[in-house]
C-alpha cells in the first residue's frame, strides 16, 4: 500500500476511534459515516464498516449485534486517552492561537505550544486529501478599522500581569501616560485583562482608590507581582464593566442620539444598527447609545454622511472638532 494511502487510512481510522462512545448502545456505522464526512473525510458507509471490523480486534471494540443497525463503542473500562487530537481540535487550536496568545498566562502558553505545533502538523499532513484541513487558509478575522500593527509588550511585563491576575496578587508597575515623558510608579489591583484590537488592557484599581481604570500593557515599562492579595470590589463583573462602555473610553451614561444621515449611511445602519433602540425615519436617525470617545470617533469618521442634531453637548463637540480640522486644511502647507 502506498505511503500516502496508508497515512490517509490511519488518519481516518484514528478519527473514527475518537468518535466512538464509551457507554450506551454505541454508534451505528451510518452515524459514524455521517460524522466523518462532516469533518472532511469523504468515506462511504461500507468503508466505515470495513474500518470498524479492522479495529475490532486491535482495540477490543464492542459491537451490539443483538439487532441491526449495530452499535459500536469502546469496551467497559477501556482507556480513551488516545495520544492524538481530532481534526476538529486541530482546526480549533489553529484558528484561536493568535487570539489566545495575549490572554493566556505564559505558563499555560508553554503547555499549549506543543499542542499548537501538533495541530498545524496534523492539518499540513491532511491538506492534500481533506478539504476541512484547508479551512484555516480560507478564513480570516479583520477589524473594521484602519489596520495598525499590534502594540509591543515586554514579555516580562506580560508574565507579571498574567501571574498577578491569575493568583489575585497586587502588581507594582512603572506606567507611562500619554501626557507624560517619565513613567510613574503604581501599585495595581488586577481585575481583568481585555484585548481590544491591537492593544491589550489591564482592568485594575490603583493604590487604595476604588475607581476602576484601564492600563495599556505596552505602556507598562516594568512590572513585578507582589505577595499582597488583590482587593477586588465585591460587585465587580468584567462583562458588566465592558457592557457599560468602558472599552469605548467614556462615561457610563447613555444619551439619545438624534442625527440626520445620508442614503448610504442609512442603508449601512439598517444592516448594522447602533443599538436595539435605533429608528431610522427617512434620513432622521434616533438611537440610545453610550456617550463615549468611541462614539465621537465614529461620527467624525462618517464625515458629511451624518449631522448630529442632539444632544447639544455632542453636537458642540463634533462641531469644534470639525472646525479645527477644517482650519488645518485651509492653511497652505509649507
Amino acid at each position: 500500500m502506498p505511503a500516502k494511502t496508508t497515512r490517509r487510512t490511519l488518519a481516518r481510522q484514528w478519527e473514527l476511534l475518537k468518535l466512538l462512545p464509551s457507554r450506551g448502545s454505541g454508534k451505528t456505522a451510518a452515524e459514524l459515516t455521517q460524522a466523518l464526512n462532516a469533518i472532511g473525510f469523504r468515506v462511504s458507509k461500507r468503508q466505515v464498516e470495513r474500518d470498524l471490523w479492522e479495529l475490532y480486534e486491535a482495540f477490543h471494540l464492542e459491537c451490539n449485534e443483538s439487532s441491526p443497525p449495530y452499535g459500536w463503542k469502546w469496551p467497559h473500562g477501556a482507556s480513551l486517552d488516545l495520544p492524538a487530537m481530532t481534526l476538529a481540535e486541530a482546526l480549533s487550536l489553529t484558528l484561536v492561537q493568535d487570539t489566545l496568545k495575549p490572554l493566556l498566562p505564559q505558563s499555560m502558553q508553554s503547555v499549549l505550544l506543543p499542542r499548537f505545533d501538533l495541530a498545524r502538523q496534523k492539518l499540513d499532513r491532511l491538506q492534500a486529501d481533506n478539504a476541512a484541513a484547508r479551512w484555516p487558509a480560507k478564513v480570516r478575522s479583520v477589524l473594521p478599522s484602519q489596520p495598525m500593527l499590534p502594540a509591543s509588550v515586554d514579555e516580562d511585563v506580560m508574565d507579571a500581569m498574567h501571574s498577578g491576575l491569575l493568583l489575585d496578587r497586587q502588581i507594582d508597575i512603572d506606567y507611562l501616560n500619554l501626557s507624560t515623558q517619565t513613567a510613574s510608579p503604581l501599585r495595581l489591583h488586577p481585575l481583568g485583562l481585555v484585548n481590544r484590537g491591537h492593544v491589550s488592557y489591564l482592568v485594575a484599581t490603583a493604590w487604595d482608590y476604588e475607581d476602576i481604570r484601564l492600563y495599556a500593557l505596552h505602556r507598562v515599562k516594568r512590572a513585578c507581582m507582589t505577595d499582597a492579595p488583590t482587593r477586588r470590589p465585591p460587585d465587580f463583573d468584567l462583562d458588566v464593566y465592558i457592557a457599560q462602555g468602558a472599552l469605548q473610553f467614556g462615561a457610563e451614561q447613555s444619551i439619545t442620539l438624534h442625527a440626520r444621515v445620508n442614503d448610504y449611511l442609512a442603508r449601512i445602519l439598517a444592516e448594522t444598527p447602533l443599538s436595539d433602540t435605533q429608528v431610522i425615519d427617512g434620513h432622521l436617525l434616533t438611537a440610545t447609545v453610550q456617550d463615549t470617545w468611541q462614539l465621537t470617533w465614529w461620527i467624525l469618521s462618517q464625515g458629511a454622511g451624518i449631522e448630529v442634531l442632539a444632544p447639544p453637548h455632542l453636537r458642540e463637540r463634533i462641531t469644534a472638532s470639525l472646525t479645527q480640522a477644517a482650519m488645518l486644511y485651509r492653511t497652505a502647507s509649507t
